[in-house]
């Protein structure tokens, strides 16, 4: 592959979203330009997977302007499996809003598309000012997003979500402001090892991992994430899912790596805070009544997890966290589409509401156990891999108490995946159960702010009733002696998402040497960052 294709990745769904913006209101058209992005960029990270697999680092300055001015792209071994894994994601999540009715919202398509082209220029940046500006194009999108779908709860959570990363963003500018008085640079390669050998670039340094930290949502700084992302729709919650936290988390692997040289000195503020994390996550997780609010609490307590493998900055380490976070935002995802194929055709998310699942939708269940196990970290999928690589890499360095938190949490978020698969699938139908007038009437189908509701009408369709509407009059609520007990509600369309990526964790599991490969060449790279430097700036 060649480096200079880098920006590319970029710029055209950039350019897809301003085709989108100008062309008629055609429905079809609007899927079509949606997807192929999507496909480009997964097609484009496989082959970068292939180029960086032996240690090739793959660097371009813009219009080949020298450095201290071009905008640097960057792609490691690192990059390349983030960048792929994003793009699978939001192919996924994208076909999930297609088969759900909400990508009949104008200009969904093209929210998603400039949020996608943000997250892959905040992967491949080599440049802190410019990840600032990738990651403020990914966050615009966004706040669109939240509030053209999701509950009516979404613009009380869409003002705590904008004032929260609004605030973030600044502290983030101010720490490149700092570092670029300090070091007169903000060239990640040229500040190499800067932190390590100078107390104010490290302060500086340190403003931004804090910012960044925020943006992942690590304990105490988590609330907004558990408040926000229950209130939007499933295929955004499992968009943003894959994406917002976990380009923070990305961007906190490279910094400390390349800027701070993984020095050993800070590191036990790492242990401490994200083993916090993982236990206050879980903790949230078991008091929640709703398949969402759980998922979105066990999404904290997964962060905590995924961040210990910079704290521990060892090789094992390192290849473990990476790993983790492969895994985690697959099976996140997977989770998120699946319950979230529930409340389409349900029309809620309430445990105390739901039953029986299994026995309608049997595939569905099966998509959703083999996620929840995997997250719970049991055998043969890829959880089981990450959570044991995790445990053995902080044996390795002898943190006891990490490995007794690790370990611990695990068992709570089994017991808490239990409890959704116990009560909506595996329980029994509540007596008093209010169903929806048929299938896909649910949540992801509601009209506020241009979302498909909204829009249904010029494409010819119905208006989709909304979530406080959802219980059907008495006389038409489907009894259990005319089969409805075991009839299924989720169209294959809607189900397959969901489907498809508990069979890459399954796969994962499975073949886990090869996963495991990749992420021990990106770990070796964040551990010696030589050839990342020698790459961007020739030194």
């Amino acid at each position: 592959m060649n480096a200079a294709l880098l920006p590319l990745i970029v710029a055209v769904p950039l350019l897809v979203a301003a085709l989108l913006v100008v062309l008629d209101d055609s429905p079809a058209v609007r899927r079509w330009l949606m997807i192929l992005p999507s496909v480009g960029a997964l097609a484009a990270g496989g082959l970068m997977i292939a180029e960086t697999a032996d240690g090739t680092v793959l660097a371009h300055n813009v219009s080949l302007w020298p450095n201290g001015i071009a905008i640097p792209f960057v792609a490691d071994a690192f990059t390349a499996l983030v960048l792929t894994t994003t793009a699978l994601l939001t192919l996924v999540a994208s076909a999930f809003a297609i088969a759900v009715g909400t990508v009949r919202a104008r200009y969904f398509p093209v929210l998603v598309l400039v949020l996608s082209a943000g997250v892959y220029g905040a992967l491949m940046t080599g440049d802190l000012f410019n990840l600032f500006v990738f990651i403020e194009v990914m966050l615009l999108p966004s706040y669109g997003l939240l509030a053209m779908t999701g509950g009516f709860t979404r613009l009380t959570a869409g003002r705590l979500y904008v004032t929260v990363n609004l605030l973030t963003s600044t502290i983030f500018l101010a720490g490149v402001g700092l570092i670029y008085g300090v070091a007169g640079t903000v060239n990640l390669a040229e500040l190499a090892g800067a932190a390590h050998e100078s107390p104010l670039v490290a302060a500086a340094a340190g403003v931004c991992l804090l910012a960044l930290s925020v943006k992942a949502a690590v304990v105490p700084v988590h609330g907004w994430l558990t408040r926000a992302y229950p209130a939007t729709s499933p295929a955004v919650t499992a968009l943003f899912s894959g994406l917002h936290t976990k380009v923070a988390i990305y961007a906190i692997y490279r910094i400390y790596a390349v800027v701070f040289d993984g020095d050993s000195r800070y590191l036990w503020i790492g242990l401490v805070v994200f083993s916090a994390t993982m236990v206050i996550g879980v903790m949230g997780a078991v008091g929640q009544d709703t398949t969402r609010s759980i998922l979105v609490f066990h999404m904290v307590s997964q962060i905590g997890y995924i961040l210990l493998g910079v704290a521990l900055f060892t090789p094992l380490g390192l290849m473990a966290g990476i790993f983790y976070l492969i895994h985690h935002m697959i099976v996140k995802a997977s989770l998120f589409l699946s319950t979230g194929a529930i409340e389409h055709a349900y029309g809620h998310s309430r445990l105390d509401r739901l039953g029986s699942i299994a026995r309608r939708e049997p595939i569905l269940a099966a998509a959703f156990l083999g996620a929840a196990l995997s997250l719970a970290g049991l055998p043969p999928f890829s959880g089981f891999v990450a959570k044991l690589s995790l445990v053995t890499a902080a044996v390795d360095a002898q943190q006891w108490a990490v490995v007794a938190t690790a370990v611990a949490v695990s068992l709570v978020t089994l017991m808490s995946m239990l409890k959704i698969w116990g009560t909506a699938f595996w329980g029994p139908k509540p007596d008093d159960e209010e169903e929806v007038a048929g299938s896909g009437t649910g949540i992801d189908s509601q009209a506020p702010l241009g979302s498909p509701a909204a829009t249904a009408e010029a494409d010819g369709g119905a208006a989709p009733a909304t979530q406080t509407a959802v219980a059907a009059p008495a006389a038409t609520a489907p009894r259990p002696e005319d089969g409805s007990a075991t009839r299924s509600r989720v169209r294959p369309a809607v189900l397959l998402p969901s489907v498809v990526l508990t069979l890459v964790t399954l796969g994962i599991g499975l073949g886990a040497e090869g996963l495991l490969s990749l992420s021990s060449q990106a770990a070796a790279g964040l551990l010696d960052t030589s050839a990342y430097v020698e790459a961007v700036i020739g030194r």
